[in-house]
């Protein structure tokens, strides 16, 4: 068997491994220089500050994608990621500062000419080499003229993108396809831009009339894509196979190599490996945070219950957690009767009777949801993720939505995207869970870690009252 992995390698990875190693120097030479200017003492204290900064500054750029190809991205793409990567590192040292206030063990002012002046030589090193890139491309040196074979939906897509892309050096020289115009065979509204068939993109590619050669074919379409590349290995082009994944109801798409083989993900989880880890210790220290302050409240509210009516003050609901595992969720009782969430049940409606006065009041406000954050501590629930559903309407409703039961590919959660966009209470009609779940499985796609604490921030402010909660 041949061996994959010297067949198969990442792109530009010596290009990004340089990326990485400059802007570590220039935050390493930033302090160094600055000490020496300042005629102080290298203390210990500056080789940690440095050694954190630079394995933060590798993590967040490495988190937001930063050392992409340089055809990738835009200027200003990267700049705001550089720049936005280092405001990072920055507010957590002052956190730690702030909170933690630790003996002048440094020169503060020279901890600050450090944080003003890195960002500053990292977007410029990064702007200058982009702009020098860009004036040979401009100037023809490095351009390289492509052309797309496959007619279809993606090669629009693609050509789309090429098009937009000016920093990229590529002059789009046309479709080529071999398919007949009749029909829906063909996506391309300007036939103009199809400059001819299989023949024709040989030919041209022969002559030294394109160098970049995209196939865009469907998948199904393997007999002349094996022909097309054997009549190109006579040529010195470059050809890339684009993957149709535009078809498939991708949900977190990411790669993943295998020993050099490479393989896409269809269906998986944002929460893995560091992700996870990082988005667990978001949900403990909030939920310990949170618990804290709400701890006085808790109690006021649990002797309203006790006082307003008959009944335990916390109860438990059977819900389905990550995996499709059932969980036990934990919430202030709020009615006369209650369900476990076992057998049928009946959603709160409006005037519902089962709700007693107090509990129509907790609900309105999303307080009879706090005891969940215990969920969170023990590890069933998030604070942020697609709200849980009673176990009768998984059942049910796996069925009716296309991709239901793909929102338990992470966690259930206190509050989510589908509940910040007023997804929240009865689902009385179809079409409102099938909204609720075009937002759940969206917040899967999204998933960051910064999305997690918008999500977060906007519920404190605007969720706990809703109209829609009964």
């Amino acid at each position: 068997m041949k061996d994959l992995s010297r067949m198969v390698r990442p792109k530009d990875a010596k290009i990004n491994a340089l990326s990485r190693l400059i802007d570590a120097g220039i935050i390493g030479c930033t302090l160094v220089a600055l000490v020496s200017v300042m005629q102080l003492d290298w203390l210990p204290v500056y080789s940690w500050l440095l050694l954190i900064a630079i394995v933060l500054f590798s993590f967040f750029t490495e988190s937001s994608r930063t050392y992409k190809s340089w055809r990738d991205i835009s200027i200003s793409g990267e700049v705001f990621a550089v720049g936005s990567n280092w405001a990072a590192i920055v507010v957590i040292f002052l956190a730690i500062q702030y909170f933690l206030q630790p003996v002048d063990l440094y020169n503060r002012e020279v901890v600050m000419y450090w944080f003003v002046l890195t960002p500053i030589e990292l977007i410029s090193w990064h702007s200058i080499m982009r702009m020098v890139l860009r004036i040979f491309r401009d100037t023809g040196l490095s351009a390289q003229k492509v052309a797309i074979y496959g007619a279809t939906e993606l090669g629009v897509g693609l050509e789309k993108r090429i098009q937009s892309m000016s920093w990229a050096g590529y002059n789009f020289v046309g479709f080529f396809d071999d398919r007949r115009t009749n029909g829906n065979r063909r996506f391309i509204s300007d036939q103009n831009l199809i400059k001819g068939g299989s023949e024709d993109l040989i030919k041209q590619a022969r002559d030294g009339g394109i160098d970049v050669i995209f196939i865009t074919l469907p998948l199904a379409a393997e007999a002349r894509i094996k022909s097309l590349l054997n009549d190109l290995s006579d040529t010195t082009v470059s050809a890339y196979m684009m993957l149709d994944l535009f078809s498939f109801d991708l949900l977190n798409a990411s790669w993943l190599d295998i020993q050099g083989m490479p393989a896409v993900s269809i269906f998986e989880s944002p929460h893995t490996g560091l992700d996870n880890v990082t988005k667990r210790a978001l949900d403990i220290s909030c939920s310990l945070v949170i618990l804290a302050l709400i701890a006085l409240p808790m109690l006021f509210i649990a002797m309203g219950i006790k006082l307003s009516s008959k009944g335990p003050i916390i109860f438990r609901q059977k819900r389905y957690g990550i995996g499709g595992e059932s969980i036990d969720v934990w919430k202030f009782r709020t009615m006369t009767v209650m369900d476990a969430g076992n057998s049928e049940v009946i959603q709160a409606s409006k005037g519902d009777s089962r709700i007693t006065p107090f509990g129509k009041f907790l609900r309105r406000t999303s307080l009879d949801e706090l005891p969940q954050f215990f969920n969170v501590i023990v590890g069933t629930m998030s604070i942020v993720g697609p709200r849980p559903h009673a176990v009768t309407h998984n059942e049910f409703y796996r069925t009716a939505i296309h991709g239901y039961m793909l929102r338990h590919k992470v966690k259930p959660g206190i509050t989510g995207l589908a509940q910040v966009k007023g997804y929240r209470g009865e689902t009385e009609v179809l079409e409102k869970m099938e909204g609720r779940i075009k937002y759940d499985l969206e917040y899967i796609r999204s998933w960051s870690l910064w999305l997690d604490i918008k999500l977060i921030v906007i519920t404190i402010f605007v969720g706990f009252n809703n109209k829609n909660a009964y």
